[in-house]
């Protein structure tokens, strides 16, 4: 007898980082990281599942930045080289490593790295999208929208901009999967009222919230988290389980913490003599991850202190957590079973990129948790929220509570001295793309090709990456500078829109940096 039912949601972002001005950009590594060690490794799990006949549900947001760069046929070929590049250095590692105790190791990364460059290259041609897009056709993932260029909505000022958000994202969603989302991912859980409306408009049923976005919506929900709300806009909103999350995220309460689990910050690109390194680095010579890491967690130690990393003990430790978590959730739904009177509902969302990169053992703990339910655990229903729903049709009317998943709930995070300089700028550019869209809405030709590159502009400085990485303190004078690049060009665009005089060269040069959404109307700012 089924004690209730489990939803996994992965939560797969990237801001948009394409510069075809430079041979190399250290900044796109940042997807080709996230490709080798998230993306791939998590569509080699899914085949394996599904290959194994092992029922299982999930579900990812991919969001438009992030399925317009690995559409992008330049990002595709940069990509492959960098495998390419990788999976020569492990050929290299196995060869110096010969007789050492790191042998196991770098023999486990010539065939991970060689899986990864099969899988990418060989049996999806480079088309991550379309491999993804098979498994949502199968019935065992379901891919859910998001906003065009992750913009924290509460913060967008004007209704028309938070509605083209979220209508050019609903629009690259039908472009790339050919049908409409049936969920959305608001960025950041970040919340506000109206939100849901501008949701309904464009056939999205369902969002998530952090938990207090739900514990304190009005009137308080009779089963709390543990079972979905509807908006006065008739839109479903599920709540998230911080047991869960925190069991899964923390790398100090939860499982990525573990002593057998890889060392993320102890990397090969340090170790190594710089003249044996130096021909897998930028071409500036700087030092820098090439994700071949040789050690373990081992414990509250020094980097130099790390011991030697096990991949046969980690794959173990793997399996057993898998065994705990399940063992926690059916524990978790009996005692909210004998309170709610009902079959509770766990929702348990996590940033894909946990899965693989911060955590390297992740997604076969993904794995193991879906055969450990098909094979062992028939207590705990899988499913997608979408099912959910269609299965359970009476649910609690509920307005929620404005929040966040960010540090404090809130919005503090986007919004403090570090970053708060950036909204004066934002909502100017708002406002004149509204003023531009109403004024313009007949043009054609090369004045609609300038509008369309302007809401481009707008788009992509309304990234919360931006704030998000000003506050967090890393890569600070980058994201400084693409958001000031964006605003210029925005206002260039807006100078000689207004003016009536378009200069072409500029445009083609505008074009041809930021080329993301070639679908894109101006006129959903209207």
């Amino acid at each position: 007898m089924k004690l209730g039912s489990l939803s996994i949601v992965l939560h797969a972002h990237l801001p948009f980082v394409r510069h075809s001005d430079y041979p190399e950009y250290l900044e796109e590594d940042w997807l080709f990281e996230a490709i080798t060690e998230t993306y791939v490794p998590l569509i080699m799990a899914f085949d394996e599942l599904a290959d194994s006949g092992t029922f299982f549900r999930i579900t990812m947001s991919l969001t438009p930045p992030l399925c317009e760069m690995l559409a992008d046929r330049l990002l595709q070929e940069r990509y492959t080289a960098y495998l390419h590049r990788l999976r020569e250095l492990t050929e290299k590692e196995v060869r110096r490593t010969s007789g050492m105790p790191e042998q196991d190791v770098a023999l486990m990364y010539r065939e991970h790295f060689s899986r990864v460059l099969h899988t990418y290259e060989n049996k999806y041609g480079k088309k991550l999208l379309d491999a993804f897009k098979k498994f949502q056709e199968m019935g065992s993932l379901e891919i859910i929208g998001s906003s065009a260029t992750h913009a924290l909505l509460p913060f967008v000022e004007n209704e028309e901009c938070r509605k083209a958000q979220i209508r050019a994202g609903c629009e690259n969603y039908r472009k790339h999967f050919g049908r409409n989302p049936n969920g959305f991912w608001l960025p950041e859980c970040a919340y506000t009222y109206n939100i849901d409306s501008h949701l309904r408009h464009e056939g999205v049923r369902w969002f998530i919230l952090d938990t207090h976005g739900v514990l304190h919506a009005n009137p308080r929900p009779k089963y709390g988290i543990f079972s979905p709300i509807i908006t006065p806009d008739g839109v479903v909103v599920f709540g998230r389980d911080r047991e869960t999350s925190k069991q899964v995220w923390s790398a100090i309460e939860g499982y990525p913490g573990d002593p057998m689990y890889r060392e993320f910050y102890r990397d090969l690109g340090y170790d190594a003599e710089y003249e044996y390194i130096h021909p897998y680095l930028h071409s500036d010579g700087i030092r820098r991850g090439v994700g071949i890491k040789y050690h373990r967690i081992t414990g509250r130690v020094a980097l130099g202190d790390k011991q030697l990393y096990n991949p046969a003990a980690a794959r173990e430790r793997v399996a057993s957590h898998a065994s705990n978590f399940l063992f926690n959730r059916q524990h978790q739904l009996r005692y909210w079973n004998s309170l709610l009177e009902k079959q509770a509902h766990i929702v348990a969302p996590y940033d894909a990129e946990l899965f693989g990169h911060w955590w390297f053992e992740g997604p076969d703990f993904l794995k193991y948790v879906f055969k450990k339910m098909h094979y062992d655990h028939d207590e705990i229903a899988p499913v997608t929220p979408s099912e959910y729903i269609t299965n359970n049709q009476h649910m609690q009317l509920c307005q929620p509570n404005p929040s966040s998943w960010g540090d404090g709930g809130y919005f503090e995070v986007w919004a403090n001295s570090s970053n708060d300089w950036i909204y004066q700028h934002l909502h100017m550019a708002e406002r004149r793309m509204i003023d531009l869209a109403r004024s313009n809405r007949h043009a054609d030709g090369i004045f609609e090709r300038a509008l369309n590159q302007a809401a481009r502009e707008l788009f992509l400085a309304q990234s919360s990456d931006w704030a998000f990485i000003m506050t967090t303190g890393t890569h600070v004078p980058y994201a400084h500078k693409r958001f000031k690049d964006h605003i210029h060009r925005f206002n260039a665009l807006y100078e000689q829109l207004t003016s009536g005089r378009i200069d072409e060269g500029h445009l083609v040069w505008t074009e041809s940096l930021d080329n993301l959404f070639p679908e894109l109307d101006f006129r959903v700012f209207i």
